[in-house]
């Protein structure tokens, strides 16, 4: 109905003009169908409606022999211009339509390419928060992801690519999507950067006329050993609060953004308290264009503390940092990290001896039935004689067999071999080969985790969820909460 108006008004005004008498004014009244058409019309039928208009009092009040044709030609100029205008007011509504779109488009390729939601688990508390800077893209290349890796571990990941609008966002999905991909193999932060920087170098390639440049910051974290490993590519450093309220910004080995190409990279392993709060933020917090480094980051460490409040608080009072006019993307990662609850880690040592096996066996019941897994105890010793069996046939002592009991029972066993299984589908008449099927049939998830002195065969069974809750709140042998050994020893078995 608000399409027709144009033409009703055109029509009813027009009537109007022509039944009037000579020299009245009800001509100007058709100075309002053009800016009515622009409102609800596109450019071109706007400026259709508005020659209408023109030809329509032309050819009335010209025909209708009035005294003052000065006046009729002054009317006639001023309904030209209305005309005009509202072409102009057609196409700026037009453009702002298209920028919407494009807005909305980038808007929703960004919230596709991102994490909905980030939760944390045993090992870590998270809250996050995600601002586009106030631009005609509203959005830019900014992510923050959490990874849950085999052995309990968590990976914290922070990201910028340089530049705002649908470029940016795609870039920043690839770029995650490659760290999500790497991170399943259980890549350390340094070489996980490598290849990284090797596939920003690929994507600069593929588009000569565009340059990326892109900052990232991984960081791992191991609720057994209590520390974090880190690893930067032109990315600022993290916040560490402790349990004590210290701020500490933890000097870490300078590299430039991913997309140089050739870059070797270091890490930098810390020891984190249970309780300790870790800060992973954009560039954009700190806005060094218009700031000193030293004053931004104190601001940051002053809104940090104490390190007892509720994460969203603090989150809060980190993104207030950012000035009011930053013209740049503010992202803002918080990791409130756990330690292992004592008593949850277990760990043997077996020679390469046919009875390894069923020692491994053996003491993997023993443990569950410590740990009250009553009804895990026969899937878990499955899993264990397969895997410690096929490390003393095929790899190469010494044989290491760990137990982490978190919200999932989690089975490790290690080698210095650096030959991993492949689980295959078995034929009717194979005669082996089933192990490892076995094994993943009864796992949650399972893989292989290299390290320098070898690998691990790790596989996580999932726990029910009275269990779980238990471990969260209360240890089962040993009674309230206390935690790990930070290097948990290894029982060395004859």
């Amino acid at each position: 109905m608000g399409r027709l108006l144009p033409f009703a008004v055109l029509v009813a005004a027009g009537a109007l003009l022509v039944a009037a008498p000579p020299g009245d004014h009800y001509g100007l009244l058709l100075s309002v169908v053009p800016f009515l058409a622009a409102a609800v019309h596109g450019v071109y039928l706007t400026a259709l409606i508005g020659t209408l208009t023109v030809a329509l009092y032309a050819g009335a009040g010209l025909s209708r022999n009035d005294d003052d044709v000065d006046v009729t030609l002054i009317k006639l100029a001023f309904l030209t211009a209305a005309a005009a205008t509202a072409v102009l007011f057609s196409q700026a509504r037009a453009r702002e339509q298209r920028l919407n779109k494009a807005q909305d488009v980038a808007l929703g390729l960004q919230q596709g390419l991102m994490p909905r939601s980030l939760t944390g688990n045993h090992a870590v508390e998270v809250c996050h928060r995600y601002v586009p800077t106030d631009s005609e893209a509203g959005v830019g290349g900014d992510w923050c992801d959490v990874i849950r890796l085999s052995g309990a571990r968590v990976a914290l990941v922070m990201g910028d690519v340089v530049g705002h609008g649908v470029h940016a966002a795609a870039t920043m999905g690839q770029l995650r999507t490659a760290v999500r991909t790497l991170a399943d193999l259980d890549l350390p932060p340094d070489e996980l950067l490598s290849r990284l920087d090797d596939l920003a170098v690929q994507l600069a390639e593929e588009d000569e006329n565009r340059d990326l440049g892109a900052t990232l910051l991984y960081a791992v974290y191991d609720p057994v050993s209590r520390t974090c490993t880190l690893a930067g590519a032109g990315h600022p450093p993290p916040a560490v609060l402790r349990p004590d309220d210290t701020v500490e910004f933890p000097r870490m080995a300078e590299h430039p953004p991913l997309g140089i190409g050739g870059t070797p990279f270091e890490t930098t392993t810390l020891e984190v308290a249970d309780g300790t709060v870790l800060a992973l933020f954009t560039d954009g917090l700190l806005d060094l264009r218009h700031r000193a480094p030293e004053v931004a980051l104190t601001d940051v460490a002053a809104a940090l503390g104490p390190a007892a409040r509720p994460l969203p608080e603090i989150c809060g009072d980190v993104y207030d940092v950012a000035p009011a006019d930053c013209d740049d993307d503010v992202t803002v990662l918080l990791a409130r990290v756990h330690a292992v609850v004592a008593g949850h880690v277990a760990a043997w040592e077996f020679p390469a001896d046919t009875r390894s096996p069923g020692r491994a066996r053996a003491a993997a019941g023993r443990q569950l039935t410590t740990w009250g897994l009553h009804e895990e105890v026969f899937a878990t010793e499955l899993v264990v004689t397969e895997l410690v069996t096929n490390a003393i046939r095929y790899a190469s002592p010494p044989v290491v067999l760990r137990l982490i009991m978190t919200d999932a029972l989690i089975c490790e066993v290690s080698d210095t071999s650096s030959t991993a299984p492949h689980m295959r589908l078995p034929r009717l008449l194979d005669e082996g080969g089933r192990g490892l099927y076995i094994v993943g049939r009864l796992a949650r998830r399972w893989g292989t985790r290299y390290t320098d002195t070898g690998k691990t065969i790790w596989v996580e069974q999932a726990l029910p969820g009275s269990v779980k809750q238990a471990v969260r709140t209360e240890d089962p042998v040993r009674g309230p909460l206390r935690l790990a050994e930070p290097r948990p020893g290894v029982e060395r078995l004859p």
